[in-house]
Parts: structure tokens; C-alpha cells; sequence
């Protein structure tokens, strides 16, 4: 009887030779540019004779937008790196976790300029004589640019893991290191991959303040995209900005359809539901790599290595902790940490105030808060009117699946193009029609901020159940209630995390949209990010500092005072779990 099944053979798929032709070219391909790219990196370099712009050659732009391309991805893994061990280490240590969380807050709110400043010449001191210290400082402007989102979503999953799990990864024994990649970061993966996507497009945005560098009155131009705009708008050349414009348009789409796309639904196999979603999202990316036996073969042969690394990785323990510590031994614990880390910032606090005194006097910290609260009046006005104007929209789309599918892609893109391309144009327009920078800075702004809102707004609304959708329409529910009983608290939470991200965004942009440059004219509005750009490109290190601590004081104190309140009034009476 059991000669009446079907063999092996008749149940096998025929070859698949087209796709593993496709992913085996795809990949030979990509290995050759790696390579062909890297090897302009390290370059000799002398920082007194170093170029302060590059050629506006269109024949030179692929060459620029690989390079790009190469800095932003390998920010991308570092910041995966970075994120992988500082959110675990907040989670799973309970002392660590007082520390790290605001220091991590502390970090999003440093503008990247603030760091520029810092690390350009500690990585050309590193690397004497190669333009690798300035690829290194690039890299770690856009890596500081797309960490912090990405470690606070990976830190939110692990802290909110069913309890469930946490006693079967303590029943099974798993170790330290089998736990992080059986549990933590499956349970992880969807959030970290939209945030890193999110991430992924706000490095886009200071793409060319990393690589057209001023620091310490000196100019540095690396080759990519974002320096050749750099130049063509010093040239007043509107042409090759817009043929730039035009190749980051390709090159944003190319990045979302040959990699976000294919691994935001790779993602959804780690979803732990009781039902299916009704439309699973789709990749002709992931859908070529599925038919081709390419990754299957190398699957088997890394997958022999799993067992041994497991073995060799069991001497970090077991993922687990006493149920029950002793109160004095950790008492006391508590008392020498707290100590310490009040020692340590204490002795910070001086070594500022001392540095200050020395330098720029504390009579510019005044001025400095003054010029604080005109770049926050330009970043409560953004946020007022990208409410108003992208809440009704982005509730539409998400409401609507046809038009989602239609709409999300687009938003997507515009929400990863580096709005500061089109910098130049708007530049152009405000010098043609008189109109002050000081009121042109919050659409300079807005235009690098505002798709936070709407993005978060869409998946809030396309989130709202189907069964409350129905419900309304079953009480025929007036417009206003429909909004204000439904709606509106259904896409509050959502609302909030955009509000908190596209705020903070605005106050980095504005140290690039209160001080523009077209053709050798320069248009400076009056605010905080004005005076550190211009802090920056001189070198005052004194004015350096006050700018920076002083953003970031701002943005700090309206986290806590206003956007972690809403934040945590959404999770207490508007949360639809």
C-alpha cells in the first residue's frame, strides 16, 4: 500500500533557473560595486589642501549616489549594532535602565551638527593622511541621525513581551544568547524594521550637511549626492539640482522596492496574532528570492553553525534572575550606584560650567534661551498646522484600503526624500519674492517634518477594528461625534508618536533651514539653530556648547512636560488593546 504514494520525485518543484540566474546576477552585481566603491574611501587626504567642493558633472552622479548609498547603509548596521545592545541592556539590567533611558532621550535631542563638531577632528586626527576620518565622520552624523528611534521601538518591544514567552524561555533554559535571537529579536522585528525605515529616510534629510562639511572654519566636500547639491546650489546651478532632485527620486524608490518593501513583509512572519491580516503585504523582491534555492543552499550551510556558536556563547549564562534578591544586598547596590552616577554628573556639570565661564560667559546662555524660544515658536507652528492640514488626510487614506495601497508607498518615499534638495528652489523663491527667511524657516522645516505626522496617522486610522468602524455606522453617528468619539481617540496614541518625532525633527532641521545659501547669497533667520550653524562653521566651541545644551534642554523639557504626558494619557484611556 505504501507503494501507491506519489515519490519524491513526482511531488518536487521543476527547477527554478530563472530566479536563481536573477539572484545570483543580482548578487555578483552588488558584490562588484561594493567593492568598485570602497575603493575610492581611502584616499589620501591633507586637511589644509582637501577640496571644498566636488565636480557638478552629470556623467559623476551614479558614482556619487553609490557612494551615498554605501555611507547611509553602513549608518543602517551600525545603528542596528547600537541598538541591539543598548536597548537589551536597558531592558534586561534594572540600575542600567535609570540611566540609559535619559541619557538615550538626552542623545535624540543633541542636533547632529552637535556632533559634527566634535567628532570631525578626533576622526581625522585617527585616520592622519586618508579621507577615511572623513567617511567615519560622515557615517557617525548619519548614524546619530537614525539610532535613537530605532533603539527606543526595540526597547519598547522587549519591555511589553507577553509574559507568556518570558516563563517558556525560563522553563526550556534557554541561554542569554539563544533567548535574544529566538525571542527578543523575533518579537522585535516588526517594530525595529518600520522604525529603522523611518530612521532610514531622516538620514536622508542631513545627507548633505554630512557630507559638505563645515567645521572650525574649514570646508570639506566628500563625493555624493548630497555635496554635489551642495555645490550646484553655491554655482547657482538649478539644473543639476533638479537632475540630482531626479536621481534621489530613483534612488528613494529603488531603496524602498528593492529592500524596505521586501523586508517589511519578510517582517510579518513574526506577528503573533489569533487571525491572519486580510492583506498580507506583498514584495516582487522577496516573492524572486522565495523561488530561487540560492538562499536556501546558503541557509544550509551557515545553519551547521548554529549549534557550535550556541554552545560557545552558553558562557554568558541563562536568561534568568533570582525570583527572589536579597533587599539588603540590593539596597545597598542601589545606594553605590546612585552615589556614583551623582558623583559622575555632578563632576559633568561642573566641567560645563567651567568651560563656559572660560569662554562665551554665562550672560550668552541668556541670549542663547531668547533665540530658543523663536525656533520653538517656529516648531509649535509646524506641528498646529501639520495637524490640521495631514490628520483629515492621513485618516482618509488609512480608512480607505484601495487608496492606502495607492497612497502609503508615495508617502513612504516622500516622507525618505531629503527635503533639503529642494532647499535651493525655495531659496530662490523667497530671494525673488522678498519674503523673510525669519517666516520661509517654518516651511523649510516643515518640509523634512510634517509625513512623521501623516505617517503615523495612517497606520493609526487603517488600525481602527472593523467591528467599532460598523458600530458607529450602525448608531448613524453625526460627523462631529464620528470624529470626536471614534476617530480622534482611535488615532490619538499614533498621533502622539508622530507629534513627538516630527518635533524633534524640526529642531534638528532648523539649523539647516535658518541659515540657506543660493548663488553666494546667504538668507539667516533669527533663532537657536541659526547661532549654532554659525557656531559650528567658526569653531566657537563656547557657543557650541551653550547652543547645543540649550536645544537640547528644549527639546527635553517639551518631551517630559507635554509630549510623554500625552503620550501616557493615550496608553491610559485611548489604547485599543
Amino acid at each position: 500500500m505504501l507503494r501507491t504514494f506519489p515519490t519524491r520525485g513526482v511531488l518536487a518543484r521543476p527547477a527554478r533557473s530563472v530566479a536563481d540566474v536573477v539572484v545570483f546576477l543580482g548578487a555578483v552585481a552588488l558584490l562588484w560595486l561594493l567593492v568598485r566603491v570602497a575603493h575610492g574611501v581611502d584616499v589620501p587626504f591633507d586637511p589644509a589642501t582637501a577640496p571644498s567642493a566636488i565636480s557638478t558633472d552629470p556623467a559623476e552622479l551614479p558614482y556619487y549616489a553609490a557612494r551615498s548609498l554605501l555611507r547611509m547603509f553602513t549608518a543602517l548596521a551600525l545603528s542596528v549594532l547600537f541598538t541591539f545592545v543598548y536597548a537589551t541592556a536597558a531592558a534586561r539590567l534594572r540600575r542600567t535602565e535609570k540611566v540609559l533611558l535619559p541619557v538615550l532621550d538626552i542623545l535624540q535631542s543633541v542636533p547632529i551638527l552637535g556632533f559634527l563638531s566634535v567628532t570631525i577632528t578626533g576622526f581625522i586626527a585617527l585616520f592622519p593622511g586618508s579621507e577615511l576620518g572623513l567617511e567615519c565622520a560622515s557615517v557617525f552624523a548619519i548614524f546619530t541621525s537614525q539610532a535613537w528611534n530605532m533603539t527606543f521601538a526595540f526597547y519598547y518591544s522587549l519591555t511589553s513581551q507577553p509574559r507568556e514567552l518570558d516563563e517558556a524561555a525560563r522553563l526550556i533554559r534557554l541561554s542569554r544568547w539563544q533567548r535574544f535571537w529566538r525571542l527578543d529579536v523575533p518579537s522585535g522585528m516588526i517594530p525595529l524594521v518600520w522604525n529603522g525605515m523611518m530612521s532610514f529616510g531622516g538620514g536622508w534629510f542631513f545627507l548633505t550637511a554630512s557630507e559638505a562639511l563645515s567645521v572650525n572654519n574649514h570646508n570639506y566636500a566628500l563625493p555624493g549626492i548630497g555635496a554635489y547639491v551642495a555645490t550646484a546650489t553655491a554655482n547657482g546651478e538649478l539644473g543639476r539640482v533638479l537632475l540630482a532632485i531626479v536621481v534621489m527620486i530613483v534612488m528613494v524608490v529603488g531603496v524602498n522596492v528593492l529592500f524596505w518593501r521586501p523586508l517589511t513583509a519578510w517582517a510579518e512572519r513574526f506577528r503573533v496574532e489569533e487571525s491572519e491580516a486580510a492583506q498580507a503585504p506583498r514584495s516582487f523582491t522577496l516573492n524572486l528570492l522565495r523561488r530561487s534555492r540560492i538562499p536556501a543552499a546558503l541557509g544550509s550551510v551557515f545553519g551547521r553553525l548554529v549549534f557550535p556558536v550556541d554552545r560557545a556563547m552558553a558562557i554568558f549564562g541563562l536568561a534568568e534572575h533570582p525570583l527572589r534578591p536579597d533587599p539588603v544586598r540590593r539596597r545597598a547596590g542601589d545606594v553605590v550606584f546612585t552615589v556614583a552616577i551623582s558623583a559622575l554628573i555632578v563632576y559633568g556639570l561642573v566641567r560645563m560650567a567651567g568651560f563656559i565661564a572660560g569662554t562665551a560667559g554665562f550672560a550668552e546662555v541668556g541670549h542663547a534661551l531668547f533665540l530658543g524660544l523663536i525656533t520653538f515658536a517656529r516648531v509649535v507652528a509646524l506641528v498646529v498646522v501639520a495637524t490640521l492640514v495631514w490628520v483629515p488626510v492621513g485618516v482618509w487614506i488609512g480608512l480607505n484600503p484601495p487608496v492606502s495601497r495607492l497612497a502609503q508607498p508615495v508617502v513612504q518615499v516622500l516622507a525618505s526624500f531629503p527635503a533639503n534638495f529642494l532647499f535651493p528652489l525655495v531659496t530662490a523663491v523667497l530671494l525673488a519674492t522678498g519674503i523673510s527667511l525669519n517666516w520661509g524657516g517654518i516651511l523649510l522645516m516643515a518640509l523634512g517634518a510634517q509625513w512623521y505626522i501623516l505617517f503615523n496617522v495612517i497606520a493609526g486610522a487603517s488600525a481602527i477594528p472593523n467591528d467599532l468602524r460598523e458600530a458607529a455606522a450602525n448608531l448613524r453617528l453625526t460627523r462631529t461625534l464620528w470624529w470626536r468619539r471614534l476617530i480622534l481617540p482611535a488615532i490619538f496614541p499614533s498621533y502622539v508618536t508622530g507629534g513627538i518625532t516630527a518635533a524633534g525633527g524640526a529642531w534638528n532641521a532648523s539649523i539647516v533651514a535658518e541659515v540657506v545659501s543660493y548663488h553666494g547669497t546667504t538668507l539667516r533667520a533669527t533663532g537657536l539653530g541659526a547661532y549654532i550653524a554659525l557656531a559650528t562653521g567658526t569653531g566657537n566651541a563656547g557657543h557650541i556648547l551653550i547652543g547645543v545644551a540649550v536645544m537640547s534642554l528644549y527639546v527635553v523639557g517639551l518631551n517630559r512636560l507635554f509630549w510623554r504626558r500625552l503620550y501616557a494619557l493615550a496608553e491610559r484611556r485611548y489604547s485599543l488593546t
